[in-house]
């Protein structure tokens, strides 16, 4: 019988389909033959977080009744799984579950699967989009919550009765923006909801590639923004990389880059931004104002991205960073070795 090494075999084996989303930074789906690369260590893991790779691993039979895995896994400098985690996580399946990951399970199984040290719990507002997401994909009707979602966005209810609908609601109807006039609701939602609705809004958009129609208001919003809604607005543009570089560039004019919660948004939701030679320095100059600590462990979280990688090392030599950038630099190398 052939050795199952990897979840890909593991589930191919088990004749179920599957589909693979990466939970860490934002919510997104991982392409398969991506996957297959990444989990043959031939690929760095695209949007490490601390470390480890936070991904879900949908999979179905014939039944179209989804099984879902919340996986966490270390990875190496390079920003491969570990081979040995990745290994024991296979072995501890195999153990529990046989050949078939669809068989019904006793309750100190289904214990034993819920409690082991590769799982993790993904946080409210990813949980909705991702459920979001798998409805959709597998052809699902949305949630019990949607009607009464469309209904609120589209003004059939009052501004003031928000608490009547849920964060799953909205998840649906963001992730089937592209669907029926779903776009102009999460419009009219943006501009005239109750406060607490245009937050929940911007938390499921963070999550997902957005056209500049919706991206426009989020960032004229954000630019005269109420504080509270400063930071949502910004993650919710990260899935719409021009606007998301207009918004980290007024914040550099403004002078409010160098606010630990706004370096560390940037660094989880718009790091796509980064790219950017003349952002990539100025976001590098107000991390150095921060102490050495967070300048290390932010550092090390931006250089572990793979599309941030070279340019993160670039910087470490760039011979225009400031007397306060180059001691801070100083520390890492002090710190790392």
């Amino acid at each position: 019988m052939t050795e199952i090494t990897t979840l890909s075999q593991f589930l191919t084996t088990a004749k179920t389909q599957f589909q693979i989303y990466d939970l860490g930074r934002r919510v997104q789906h991982i392409d398969m033959m991506a996957f297959h690369q990444i989990e043959s260590l031939k690929t760095p893991y695209p949007y490490p977080i601390q470390g480890h790779a936070q991904f879900a691993v949908v999979f179905w039979n014939e039944d179209k009744q989804p099984y879902i895995w919340f996986i966490k896994l270390a990875l190496d400098e390079r920003g491969l799984f570990v081979p040995a985690a990745r290994s024991q996580f296979i072995q501890m399946i195999l153990e529990a579950l046989g050949r078939d990951p669809t068989q019904p399970l006793t309750e100190q199984q289904q214990q034993a699967l819920a409690n082991n040290p590769f799982s993790f719990k993904p946080s409210q507002e990813k949980l909705a989009v991702f459920n979001a997401l798998v409805r959709k994909q597998l052809g699902l009707p949305a949630s019990s919550q949607y009607e009464s979602a469309i209904q609120y966005l589209s003004g059939q209810m009052l501004k003031e009765n928000w608490q009547y609908i849920g964060l799953q609601g909205i998840a649906d109807v963001c992730v089937r923006a592209k669907q029926l006039d779903h776009e102009q609701h999460i419009l009219n939602g943006l501009q005239n909801s109750a406060i607490e609705v245009q937050g929940a809004l911007c938390q499921s958009l963070e999550h997902m590639e957005i056209s500049d129609d919706i991206a426009k208001p989020i960032y004229e919003a954000f630019v005269n923004s109420f504080e509270d809604l400063t930071l949502p607005q910004l993650r919710a543009l990260a899935g719409n990389k021009a606007y998301s570089q207009k918004a980290v560039m007024h914040l550099i004019k403004q002078r409010k880059l160098s606010l630990d919660t706004i370096l560390i948004t940037i660094a989880a939701r718009n790091w796509n931004v980064l790219t950017d030679d003349k952002i990539r320095l100025a976001y590098l100059e107000a991390l150095a104002l921060q102490s050495q600590a967070f300048f290390n462990q932010v550092f090390a979280d931006l250089v572990a991205i793979p599309v941030l990688r070279n340019a993160m090392l670039g910087e470490l030599r760039n011979p225009k960073r400031s007397p306060t950038l180059s001691k801070a630099v100083g520390g890492l190398f002090a710190a790392t070795h």
